[in-house]
């Protein structure tokens, strides 16, 4: 038999799990895309890195009224540059659509262009036979239909075009098929976890959020994602004839649409850049992403506000194109009234406000400055997903403690980085009663405090005579 002869060593698994910070300003969007120029899908989250992924999953197009997501795609990508999101388009192809119509084409260099609108493969042309006489495609122009062989004149074309307006607020806010255990619209919100693993904390419904019964529904899902999850609706004011097109009347449009929750951001007007008008919640809610990861702010939390950061805007609008132009007291009325709007008062247009949409009726900063509401979600989420392992262990001293020591290294961590001012966990007799015990059920009280917003400061100058009196003696 072998010898046995020295020192030898091996290691265990450690027995304190730090928890493993998860990925903040996620964006959950529902609308609508060009799919059917990029045989895209229906009604199924899908996960987005860049530009060139969204364009070949979802299609493009400049026409954000018709195409809601492209605006979500073009202001996450090419703007700000932030990743992943998560996008659900509702426009089926096979559902919205117009009739049938034929037209008399004229066919110039070989080629026919028809609106983006089109779906190829309804297209008919009297006496022609795709594959043999022409061929289909699309390109940012629209539907092009080539001919294979010189062709000149005038052609019958017979096609369908989707109908972007058919989409109603039923599909965008969706439900669960109980025929075919199908979700749909904001339904699926609970299947990106199980899919991607990853949970959105940033709900965005471009062109829709000033409907009251959606921005309820978005609100409603923020607040309970998978059962334990929670995000943020963010929702902007209708700045048509209809809504508030005037910054005093904002307060009143929002407490007629009970946006009042604190997990609402409601923001005031639209952002244009150039030619291009965006809804102010695709920016604002780019530009938190974007503060939560970068280095100098957030550095992968979301303990910074987005308030007095760069927007991408040169002006502020309303829906029909009108310049809006607020100081600073009007700007921070709308604060008080819990609405987020945009300034360009000394280094350049940026967001403006730190409130959610429940100040001032709410007194509890938890509630109300979303830097630290969306600290607690963000401590809440972590903490939930480190330790998911640990559901259905003997629950043993052991384990409590390593749980407790975990825990606790990682808030002096967050302490020491400043995002927050202090934090611990405690297992406290009084919340663990023996009966609890013996049913399995263990509470560990978080305290938390991230710091607030430096809302406000204060500078008092007086006339010293002192140094009057030292220079001039003689």
């Amino acid at each position: 038999m072998a010898i046995t002869h020295g020192i030898h060593t091996n290691k265990v698994a450690t027995s304190v799990s730090t928890p493993t910070e998860v990925e903040t300003g996620i964006h959950f969007v529902v609308g609508t895309a060009p799919v059917h120029t990029v045989n895209g899908k229906v009604n199924e989250p899908i996960m987005l890195q860049n530009y060139s992924e969204a364009a070949e999953q979802l299609g493009y197009s400049d026409d954000w009224e018709k195409y809601s997501l492209c605006e979500e795609i073009y202001t996450a990508f090419q703007l700000y540059e932030i990743s992943p999101i998560v996008v659900v388009n509702v426009l089926d192809p096979a559902k919205h659509k117009g009739e049938a119509k034929t037209t008399e084409e004229n066919v110039t260099d070989n080629q026919i262009v028809l609106p983006i609108e089109t779906i190829k493969d309804s297209i008919e042309i009297t006496g022609k036979t795709k594959g043999e006489d022409y061929d289909t495609f699309y390109t940012e122009k629209g539907c092009v239909i080539e001919f294979l062989a010189d062709t000149t004149g005038k052609v019958s074309v017979k096609h369908t075009e989707v109908d972007p307006s058919k989409v109603t607020k039923k599909d965008i806010i969706g439900g669960l098929d109980t025929s075919t255990h199908k979700a749909t619209g904001f339904e699926l919100i609970d299947s990106v976890f199980p899919k991607f693993t990853i949970v959105p904390d940033l709900i965005l419904c471009p062109n829709w959020t000033h409907d009251q019964e959606v921005a309820a529904i978005m609100a409603a899902k923020a607040e309970n994602i998978n059962g334990v999850f929670d995000a943020n609706a963010i929702i902007d004011v209708d700045t048509t004839a209809s809504g508030a097109t005037y910054y005093a009347n904002v307060p009143e449009w929002k407490k007629k649409k009970n946006l009042t929750k604190p997990n609402e951001l409601v923001c005031f007007p639209k952002l244009k850049l150039g030619d291009r008008i965006f809804n102010h919640s695709t920016q604002l809610a780019a530009l938190i992403s974007a503060v939560d990861t970068d280095e100098d702010y957030g550095d992968g939390s979301p303990c910074e506000s987005a308030s007095n950061k760069p927007l991408q805007a040169d002006s502020a609008v309303l829906a029909s194109g009108e310049e809006v132009l607020l100081d600073l007291q009007q700007a921070n009325y709308l604060n008080d009234n819990g609405v987020i709007t945009a300034i360009n008062f000394y280094n350049g247009f940026v967001s403006w406000g730190n409130y959610t949409a429940a100040f001032p009726q709410s007194s509890d900063p938890v509630d109300y400055f979303y830097c630290i509401s969306r600290m607690f979600k963000w401590v809440a989420k972590t903490v939930t997903l480190t330790y998911w392992n640990s559901l259905d262990r003997r629950m043993t001293r052991r384990l409590i403690d390593a749980i407790l020591q975990g825990v606790n290294d990682w808030l002096n961590g967050l302490t020491t980085e400043e995002k927050i001012l202090g934090g611990r966990v405690e297992f406290r007799e009084d919340e663990n009663s023996l009966t609890a015990l013996m049913a399995g059920k263990a509470k560990f009280h978080i305290y938390l405090t991230p710091p607030s917003p430096l809302q406000e400061m204060e500078f008092t100058l007086e006339y010293d005579v002192s140094y009057l009196s030292a220079a001039l003696e003689v």
